[in-house]
């Protein structure tokens, strides 16, 4: 499935735990779930970063698909807590520093996210804390 123009789509890194973690954050505090969230090892998730110039087979970033436009790096990651509204907001402040410099460091995270935060044997998957949560609910009732 193709991603129309006014939907708002992550591809993200299901086998990196600081990657999923952002996911599990957006979760939790996008409560109007407005993003979808696809893993980049999928193959809609391979055939988006591939569309957008981005080797699936060694990304150094992820992929928002906002309403038609594509955000990456420093500016996905900025654009996305932005997008969570109220006092995320707020992050929208960091694109006072120029791109270059906010990409250099997310770069640095983007080369290193396996050797400092791990690697996940199995893809993360959107929904998995949620029906865990549920799930967990269910049982105190």
């Amino acid at each position: 499935m193709e991603p129309r123009s006014n939907d708002r789509v992550v591809v993200y890194d299901g086998h990196c735990h600081l990657c999923s973690g952002w996911v599990q954050f957006m979760e939790r505090h996008d409560l109007e779930r407005s993003f979808s969230h696809i893993p980049m090892h999928s193959s809609q998730g391979r055939e988006l970063l591939t569309q957008h110039g981005i080797d699936p087979d060694d990304p150094t970033t992820f992929l928002v698909l906002d309403r038609g436009r594509a955000y990456t790096s420093s500016a996905a990651a900025i654009h996305i807590v932005g997008a969570l509204g109220g006092v995320w907001r707020l992050a929208l402040v960091a694109r006072i520093v120029p791109r270059t410099w906010r990409d250099a460091l997310y770069g640095v995270f983007a080369r290193n996210r396996y050797r400092w935060f791990g690697r996940r044997v199995t893809c993360y998957l959107p929904g998995q804390s949620e029906t865990t949560r549920a799930e967990a609910e269910a049982k105190r009732r």
